[in-house]
């Protein structure tokens, strides 16, 4: 069979969704396959800007990171992708949800952490000002969990239920070593807290 013009791999489909934002081969399957059929010149074409592609294929999710600017010999290159600075509360959530993504690995076959704005909210009320009001503590949550879902490393599943799929894309940037951290991490938070409490 003949192969169409349409199934052929393109760099400007596959490149051009990585510009948009993180790539995933279960909600954009065409760009995904497009990727894996191309990684090598979509590496050399991201390159030229200053970019390299990371690529997770077992997760199933490709992004774009600016590369490190170690070469003195070479002009610095303009920051495409920007640093975000979190919030302390943003931050303290995405460790939190990384460590229960970690647990979940861990005791269970399936491949989809989906929790409930309650299991979130009872995650972080340990760590959050006791005078807060529960109302005034969930709205203080969903603001987080809306700049998480931003960020892309939630997904909301259903919105009457408020349920979010934790995106395994977490695991990129709160990495195995920062993890391994955590509960120094944690102890440097409470300090924070108390101090501002």
């Amino acid at each position: 069979m003949a192969t169409t013009r349409s199934d052929e791999p393109s760099l400007s489909v596959a490149a051009a969704h990585l510009m948009k934002g993180v790539v995933y081969r279960d909600t954009h399957p065409v760009p995904w396959h497009h990727l894996t059929q191309l990684q090598a010149q979509v590496r050399d074409y991201v390159a030229v800007l200053g970019l390299t592609v990371v690529i997770d294929e077992a997760e199933g999710y490709a992004f774009l990171r600016s590369q490190p600017g170690d070469d003195e010999t070479q002009p610095a290159v303009p920051r495409l992708i920007p640093r975000r600075a979190l919030s302390f509360h943003v931050s303290l959530l995405l460790a939190l949800l990384r460590k229960k993504l970690a647990e979940f690995d861990a005791s269970n076959a399936d491949t989809r952490l989906v929790l409930t704005r309650q299991q979130i909210v009872d995650l972080c009320a340990v760590f959050l000002p006791t005078s807060t009001s529960e109302a005034r503590l969930i709205d203080q949550i969903d603001g987080h969990l809306n700049k998480i879902v931003e960020l892309g490393f939630l997904r909301r599943i259903d919105d009457t239920e408020a349920t979010y799929e934790v995106r395994r894309i977490i695991k990129a940037f709160v990495d195995a070593q920062w993890l391994a951290d955590f509960d120094a991490r944690l102890a440097e938070y409470a300090a924070e807290l108390e101090a501002t409490r």
